[in-house]
């Protein structure tokens, strides 16, 4: 099939997105294989739809100046074509009528004759100058310095702000540039053989930090994750350490029981279970939805250990075991900003005022976590997300309510000693021993650990 099949693909998962709140990730893989792409119409469509959708903000600057009006004067339909050719124009080596013509014909499709004029016009006038040229202009029209990184590296003006202060919180300020280049590059795959159970591949490259990951040379790794049984799988090295954090923050007691309370979909809960499985200890887990929960089951198929797994609030099915848990892990539900590289649509479907009501959440679920914990028993906290309102915020304000109840345990000083190679996890302002690891810095999601143990 040409790359026509790929260009629809790639529109129809985009018009998804915004017109279904579909998640591009979860689409995109079954629409290519109803579609019948082969390998190289597959990668053509899935750089099409990660693309355009990362650099969404940045097309929309473009557009609104090539067609002089504003985006919201543009049909939805239409400017989901125009942001696909747009793409292509500016960041792919895709020729250039190749890439109006294909356009201008899923416009017509769209919007008949009319929008497909109009469409026509749009390209011609961005083809005809380069894409330094277009970064000049949009960024002339920026009204300060933080929009205008947030239109030349598509990311809303609240997250570069929120970018910047969790950096600054590390002295690392000047990273900022370097972080959201990286949040708009493909995530090379990750895998994991879960310890225990499953061995690095010979032929693998180990990562530098967690010692369960590794990345293949390059073919399809799901004929290895099927022939392993669901103890070799894909998962972000960031993901493997919050996991190894939790285990590994102090010596397993045999018989120890642990819980993962916001479980879903399973990756980190598998990581569990095989080092409980190897110590002797016992794992639950919980997911309050219902379809994640399922995820979770199947997750940890590969591990033989009975790991039961409940369907409630993490906060009452904390509060139900006072003093029962010797390790938990509190993966709370949050923005995702860390993990914008493998969402691109999560970017502009948050906005600054979601922050408070999941903050409200991180504090409720890890304060009863800590109800939960014997005494001497550690809680992992967890985000894939930087904000320090979600991160250094929420533990804040639980080691506030309990006081000398809690103390820390340093989680900079844990992954230092998990990892193969000092992973240079900068202190904090607060003077926290909270790990926070980078997608510029370690190729990892933007995942932030804190361990906190029960006195």
């Amino acid at each position: 099939m040409s790359g026509v099949g790929s260009r629809r693909v790639a529109y129809d998962t985009i018009r998804a997105v915004h017109e279904s709140d579909a998640y591009a990730n979860l689409l995109l893989p079954t629409s290519i294989q109803r579609a019948g792409l082969d390998t190289a119409d597959a990668a053509l469509a899935t750089e099409l739809t990660y693309g355009t959708l990362r650099r969404q903000g940045t097309y929309d600057a473009v557009i609104a100046i090539a067609a002089d009006r504003t985006i919201a004067e543009i049909d939805p339909a239409v400017l989901d074509a125009l942001r696909l050719g747009v793409h292509q124009l500016l960041s792919t080596r895709v020729a250039s009528h190749a890439a109006v013509n294909e356009s201008v014909d899923l416009a017509r499709a769209a919007g008949g004759r009319g929008a497909a004029g109009f469409a026509n016009a749009v390209l011609r006038r961005v083809s005809r100058d380069t894409p330094g040229d277009w970064m000049t202009r949009i960024a002339a029209g920026a009204r300060s310095d933080d929009e205008q990184l947030g239109l030349l590296f598509s990311h809303p003006v609240w997250i570069v702000r929120a970018f910047r202060r969790a950096l600054t919180a590390e002295g690392r300020a000047d990273e900022l540039e370097a972080l959201l280049t990286a949040d708009n590059a493909a995530p090379k795959v990750t895998m994991a053989a879960l310890p225990g159970l499953a061995d690095v591949p010979d032929d693998a490259r180990r990562t530098p930090f967690s010692p369960l990951g590794f990345r293949l040379g390059g073919g399809d790794p799901e004929g290895l994750i099927r022939s392993s049984g669901g103890r070799i799988r894909v998962q972000d090295e960031g993901s493997q350490l919050a996991a190894l954090a939790l285990t590994r923050a102090l010596p397993v007691r045999e018989g120890e029981r642990w819980l993962d309370l916001c479980a879903g979909p399973g990756g980190k809960t598998a990581v569990l279970a095989a080092e409980a499985l190897e110590h002797g200890a016992l794992l639950e887990a919980n997911e309050i939805s219902p379809a994640r929960a399922g995820l979770v089951r199947r997750a940890i198929e590969g591990v033989p250990l009975e790991v039961p797994v409940s369907e409630q609030d993490g906060r009452v099915r904390a509060a139900e075991a006072p003093e029962t848990y010797d390790r938990i892990l509190v993966d709370a539900p949050c923005t995702g900003l860390g993990a914008l590289r493998r969402r691109p649509e999560a970017r502009w479907r948050k906005a600054p005022g979601d922050v408070p009501e999941l903050t409200d959440l991180q504090r409720e679920l890890l304060s009863a976590a800590v109800t939960a914990l014997k005494p001497g028993g550690v809680v992992a906290y967890v985000t894939c997300s930087p904000h320090l309102a979600e991160t250094a915020g929420v533990v804040a304000e639980v080691r506030r309510e309990w006081g000398a109840a809690l103390e820390e345990v340093s989680a900079r000083e844990v992954l230092t000693r998990i990892a193969d190679t000092d992973p240079g996890l900068a202190p904090q302002a607060d003077g926290s021993g909270r790990a926070q690891l980078w997608p510029h810095r370690h190729n990892t999601d933007a995942m932030s650990i804190t361990l906190l143990q029960r006195v």
